[in-house]
Formats: structure tokens, sequence, C-alpha cells
């Protein structure tokens, strides 16, 4: 659990790093973003093998019907955390909110929240659900302006459509192949 926890506070350091503490991130230069990218490397490697090798203890049973509800979180968040990826115009809903990448890790983890009960998948799932919602505030503080960008055609929508059902497939076969069964029993 250790590993896990050590892992989430590298993790949140190193992305609020650059927010909370600019002078010091902007003096780094661009060898800083290479020293970033360990350190996050690094901070997954940690949650993952922590979370992995954690004692399970039980915090409470979720009902089974959450399994719908954690699958169609799950293709929403891949949905969303794509509608972002088109250069230029934006599928929705990134062409009407400013975070669509975080707004997917807060559904991922919330979704993840809702079929987990034990304790490390709470510290996991709810540690990088509060590391979310706090980069958007930290982001939306230091930077206030937005414009929404113009909205994408059928063809975006359409290759978001069939990229988040792919994902959905392939994150799917990783979970069945990691013996986690992510489909109603």
């Amino acid at each position: 659990m250790i590993l896990l926890l050590l892992g989430l506070f590298i993790w949140t350091a190193a992305h609020y790093f650059k927010r909370l503490m600019p002078a010091q991130r902007a003096a780094m230069g661009n060898a800083g973003k290479g020293a970033v990218a360990v350190v996050l490397v690094v901070s997954l490697v940690l949650m993952i093998y922590g979370y992995r090798t954690a004692d399970y203890i039980f915090v409470w049973t979720p009902p089974t019907f959450l399994v719908h509800v954690n699958n169609t979180l799950m293709l929403l968040a891949l949905w969303v955390y794509g509608s972002s990826a088109a250069k230029g115009a934006k599928a929705w809903p990134a062409n009407r909110i400013r975070h669509p990448q975080l707004t997917a890790v807060k559904i991922w983890a919330l979704a993840h929240l809702l079929v987990n009960g034990d304790l490390a998948s709470i510290l996991l799932f709810g540690g990088l659900l509060a590391w979310a919602v706090g980069s958007v505030i930290l982001i939306n503080r230091a930077e206030p302006g937005w414009t929404r960008p113009e909205t994408a055609g059928t063809a975006t929508y359409a290759r978001l459509a069939l990229i988040s059902l792919v994902l959905f497939a392939v994150i799917s076969a990783v979970h069945v192949w990691l013996g986690v069964w992510p489909f109603p029993a």
C-alpha cells in the first residue's frame, strides 16, 4: 500500500510542479520535460506495482448492476478523452468543455470506484479523481481565459466512435488477461 501511496504522491507532485512552482519549472527549460516524464513513469510503476501487490482490505461490496454502469462510463471516458484529439475542430464534449482529458480521467476514476470495494482501489481511483479535480482548478486559476473550438464534422465523430469501441475492446482484453473479468458474471 505504501508504494501505491508513494506513486500517487509523486504523480500529483510532478503534475502540480508546473502550476505551483512555475519559476522553478521554467528554470529547468526543455530538459525539465524529460525529467518530469521520467518521474511520471516511475510514479506509474509505483502505482501499478503497489496496487497489484496491496493486500485486499474489504471496505464494501458493490452491487452487481454497477458493472453495467462502469462499462457505460468507460465507453464515455474513452469518447470524452478522444474528443480532444482532432486538430482544429473538436467533437463533443471537447467543443464545449475546457478539460476533456481530465474530465475523462474523472469519469474513469468514478467508474472504477463504483465497482471496486477494496481499500487499494479506493485509494488509487479516489486519489486520481482528486488529482484530476485539483488539476482543473490549478489550470483554470493559472490560465483563466479559454476559447471554445469549432465543432468537428461527421467524419470525426465516426472515427471517434470506432476508436472508442476498439480501445474499449483492447482495455477489456487487458483486464481479462490480468485476471479481472470486466463484464457481468
